[in-house]
């Protein structure tokens, strides 16, 4: 077992990782840890064990952390395991992964496994695999210049400082798309894999990472006040239900406009994108 670790967690959720491990060798089972020193790294690590045939590659971090991972093992028959030590854990409160170490322990040794659908979004930059979703607009912006230091003090409060400010300098471009071929037009897009959003919080009803396709939310009032309504709307659950949101369900979306783009919660550059499913599913670890 291979175990990819973000060593930029914060000290409280360090220690949930050595609970982890320290269950896992009392327990006799072999493993290995390697932290990875920059962005990408844990990309090519994963890509490099999945190819010497690693049957299980374990992302130790945030979100990002496992969409890079789950870019490593792309197109591989590896299964990724989650230790969730990020911010926002989205992946892990979607799926229930567990988080308490004993339990995480006992699911990476079980290793029960279940498929989840990544999507591709293809732009610029070349080919980017998520496993959550992909966002352009303003809440791409606000990731694009979230500092790490103001992230690490403040966890999620980050991101609402963040989007304080960003809201008082975003110019808001109307952002052009296609679902399917059909035009549509919004201030802010998520391409959501799953249900939820920031964290443990709903964005779209019903969406699975175990299907294929996306549920492309469309935010579909701009400006500054918009923009802090459906932020102070997403921690109260309310946030499906507040006006000029609309969502759609799409196979293939082409983001035409060139605005910020983040995925899984890390800076993707800047669009035009394409956004498909990847060829064939990743196997990640459930709960035991």
């Amino acid at each position: 077992m291979l175990i990819i670790y973000n060593p930029t967690a914060g000290l409280r959720r360090v220690g949930r990782l050595w609970r982890v491990l320290d269950i896992l060798v009392g327990n006799g089972l072999r493993m290995e840890l390697v932290e990875t020193r920059h962005a990408g790294h844990a990309m090519a690590l994963a890509r490099e064990a999945a190819a010497e045939g690693a049957p299980l590659i374990v992302a130790a971090g945030g979100d990002g952390t496992i969409a890079e991972v789950a870019n490593g093992l792309n197109g591989s028959a590896c299964a990724l395991g989650v230790i969730p030590l990020g911010t926002a854990n989205v992946l892990a409160h979607e799926l229930g992964l567990p988080f308490a170490p004993r339990e995480v322990a006992s699911a990476l040794a079980f290793a029960r496994t279940r498929p989840i659908w990544p999507g591709i979004a293809t732009g610029p930059a070349g080919a980017r695999v998520f496993v959550q979703m992909l966002g352009v607009g303003f809440d791409a912006q606000v990731v694009h210049d979230l500092r790490r230091p103001l992230k690490r003090v403040l966890g999620r409060g980050a991101y609402v400082v963040q989007s304080l400010c960003e809201a008082v300098r975003y110019r808001f471009p109307p952002i052009r798309l296609r679902l399917d071929g059909v035009a549509a037009e919004a201030a802010t897009a998520v391409v959501s894999k799953g249900r939820l959003y920031g964290g443990p919080y709903l964005l779209a009803p019903g969406a699975t990472p175990a299907a294929r396709g996306f549920t492309v939310a469309l935010f579909e009032r701009s400006g500054p006040a918009a923009a802090l309504c459906y932020g102070a709307a997403l921690p109260l659950d309310l946030l499906p239900r507040m006006p000029g949101l609309r969502r759609v369900r799409a196979a293939e979306v082409a983001i035409e406009t060139a605005v910020p783009a983040q995925t899984d919660g890390d800076a993707a550059g800047t669009g035009p994108f394409t956004v498909r499913d990847a060829p064939r599913p990743i196997a990640i670890v459930v709960s035991s």
